[in-house]
């Protein structure tokens, strides 16, 4: 028989039993849907966190209270909780003890889900309130496209000047007036706008423009008098890094008055600290996903076993007609395996699709491109084909070694 002709029959079989087809197929659908959603979705983060860690320059880092995340038990996450805040004048002591050993070192301390308003026009209350001094602009990467940034009298004497992102200034300022000058109201405080940040974009699928920044001694005597201040450090090259970071660990213990023996009541978050924290949380979505898929496509497997087993018990009389009219065993075998790899295969086509589609639907999220993760689609149609010809063959084996008088009988 041509193998024309043997896909041709193996297709005629499989939908003859439409219903039990398609619920076969769905069993293996669902084990590559859940690998590829979740590899295309972590592709898509991956990237987000190349992207994010521009927000941190190559020669800067975060001194903080609390990890970039948090993993593991209650006890650990409340080993963070009960530090003591980094207040603002433990940060201005800091400054003072690192005067020449770093280029910049600027603070801040933010409050989320604000709502701004300017004349009739209001926000969703989405904005990110921050307080921060003169050198939040450097430190941080924001530079100024109109206007100016705070300045030192601005945070001595705790002015109402509030510097805008670009997301921000274009909401409130819809029909092309200049921003400049003007007054927002945020949470009951009047703030007049005395600058405006170039666009930064997005980082982790969150805009970096849709805040406001404010003197941090206004902030906090007039917004939260308590919080525990980000310090960001800038090296002034890459090749005094390493040298500056260990400047400000040692400086941050002594302004915190740690005793040699006491660990670090504080954080050192850099890019590389980004990175091993999402590395952490791939490691464990993808173990997640792996179990899932490997005992979804287990369970279709059997799935296909049984449907074949039952597909060689519904045909014998078929089975027992075309041997007698001399077709040959392999020819059998091979029909029996083909309806078994559709079977897989077609599931393994849906899966991915699927999956990549809601793969994308993350990154949509995180304003990046359509991601095709070719890779593992090969992957998975790899494992679908070992799937099929591996519990298909059994019930293929079955079928060519019939005896062909027994099943012309029925047996």
């Amino acid at each position: 028989m041509q193998f024309r002709e043997i896909i041709r029959q193996a297709l005629y079989s499989l939908g003859a039993n439409r219903l039990r087809s398609a619920l076969t197929v769905m069993g293996v659908a669902v084990g590559v849907f859940s690998i590829i959603g979740v590899m295309t979705a972590l592709e898509a983060v991956n990237k987000s966190v190349e992207t994010g860690l521009t927000s941190l320059g190559a020669n800067t880092f975060q001194i903080q209270k609390y990890p970039a995340t948090v993993f593991g038990s209650g006890h650990r996450r409340n080993q963070y909780i009960n530090r003591q805040d980094i207040t603002y004048p433990q940060a201005l002591v800091f400054r003072k003890t690192m005067e020449g050993k770093a280029s910049t070192i600027g603070f801040m301390l933010s409050s989320q889900a604000n709502q701004a308003k300017y004349a009739d026009r209001t926000t969703n209350p989405d904005v990110v309130l921050t307080g921060g001094d003169e050198n939040f602009s450097a430190s941080n990467g924001y530079p100024i496209e109109k206007g100016r940034n705070l300045t030192t009298n601005d945070i001595r004497y705790a002015t109402n000047a509030a510097v805008i992102g670009s997301e921000l200034a274009a909401t409130l300022f819809t029909h092309g007036e200049n921003p400049l000058n003007h007054s927002i109201r945020v949470g009951g405080e009047v703030y007049r706008v005395s600058g405006i940040f170039a666009k930064k974009g997005a980082a982790f699928g969150q805009s970096q423009d849709n805040f406001l920044l404010i003197p941090i001694t206004r902030y906090l005597n007039h917004v939260k008098e308590s919080g525990s201040i980000n310090i960001t450090v800038e090296a002034s090259s890459r090749k005094t890094y390493s040298r500056t970071l260990d400047h400000a660990v040692g400086s941050m213990r002594i302004t915190r008055g740690l005793t040699i023996r006491e660990p670090n009541d504080f954080e050192i978050r850099t890019n590389e600290s980004l990175i091993d924290s999402f590395r952490d949380i791939e490691r464990a979505i993808s173990t997640g996903a792996f179990i899932i898929s490997f005992m979804a496509l287990l369970t279709a497997g059997v799935g296909i076993m049984n449907i074949m087993l039952v597909s060689v018990t519904e045909r014998t009389k078929e089975i027992g007609i075309r041997k007698s009219i001399g077709a040959p065993q392999n020819s059998i075998l091979r029909q029996f395996l083909l309806e078994a790899l559709i079977l897989s295969l077609a599931g393994g086509l849906i899966g991915a699709a699927a999956g990549t589609a809601t793969g994308n639907l993350v990154a949509l999220q995180f304003n990046l491109p359509p991601i095709f993760p070719l890779l593992w689609i090969t992957i998975s149609m790899a494992v679908c084909s070992a799937i099929g010809i591996g519990f298909g063959l059994f019930p293929a084996w079955k079928a060519a070694n019939l005896n062909p008088v027994e099943a012309l009988k029925g047996k």
